[in-house]
């Protein structure tokens, strides 16, 4: 059973830093060059989307991202290949982030299977309902040894809060409001939400995404959560730079300077 999370959440459990990037962007083969620069800058954890036609919870940014990572080529077949030799270089733990639509295609078993191969050590499926995860997929996923990894959101109950931590692993992702990624809705607004997480002294770590950005967020969010998922802002630093290193570094530095 793979650890890279427990032995992440036992040496760091305040001001994890967890970036996403889709695989295949900018550039189809810019994917293991996008997360070196990311390990080698900081990240802690590095959430790895998977491109979809039709990415509900992610705003402008990620989607547009996605057609792009669509349109040079990026499919899963061809992304478990680039990651193949992936541990020679990333010893972080890697999050697969995607849609069911796809995975389903390919293969739920086949797909957690390879994931493994690839060292993969965690995945989110937005779209899936927790009620189907339990009654269907889950054995899958523990099968395999991958950490399953749900949102839960301002509006989620704490019944189902507890109920996503009897069931999730890893962590839990705290999305800071309804909308979708990359929204300009105060993070400080949200702080009742993030208290609320904290007093309930979940079993999981929670690590909040969605409108954080830059040093200021990161700190707001950090206060009450052990770490931060930035995503849209990053994926804006990769567009139309001249060197993925060099714009991994300077945006990281933003964030964490």
């Amino acid at each position: 059973m793979n650890n890279r999370f427990t032995t992440l959440f036992e040496q760091k459990i305040k001001n994890v830093l967890n970036i996403y990037c889709t695989a295949g962007y900018p550039e189809l083969h810019s994917t293991i060059e996008v997360m070196e620069a990311l390990q080698d800058n900081a990240a802690d954890i590095i959430e790895l989307g998977m491109p979809y036609s039709d990415p509900l919870a992610d705003g402008p940014v990620i989607q547009q991202s996605n057609m792009v990572a669509l349109e040079n080529g990026m499919s899963i077949p061809l992304l478990f290949e680039q990651l193949k030799d992936m541990r020679n270089s990333i010893h972080i733990p890697v999050i697969l982030m995607g849609y069911m639509n796809p995975v389903m295609q390919y293969g739920v078993e086949r797909f957690c299977s390879d994931a493994a191969k690839a060292g993969i050590d965690g995945i989110i499926l937005p779209d899936l309902p927790m009620h189907e995860f339990e009654t269907e997929y889950q054995q899958y996923f523990n099968r395999y040894g991958l950490k399953f990894i749900f949102l839960v959101t301002p509006e989620t109950s704490d019944d189902r809060i507890r109920r996503i931590d009897e069931l999730g692993s890893g962590f839990i992702y705290a999305v800071s409001s309804s909308s979708t990624t990359g929204n300009d809705k105060a993070i400080e607004d949200q702080e009742p939400y993030f208290k609320r997480l904290q007093s309930m002294n979940l079993k999981n770590p929670v690590m909040a995404g969605f409108g954080i950005k830059d040093k200021r967020t990161f700190l707001t969010a950090s206060k009450y959560c052990n770490g931060v998922i930035i995503g849209s802002a990053y994926i804006n630093a990769l567009k139309n730079t001249p060197g993925i290193k060099k714009a991994t570094k300077e945006f990281l530095n933003t964030v964490m300077g």
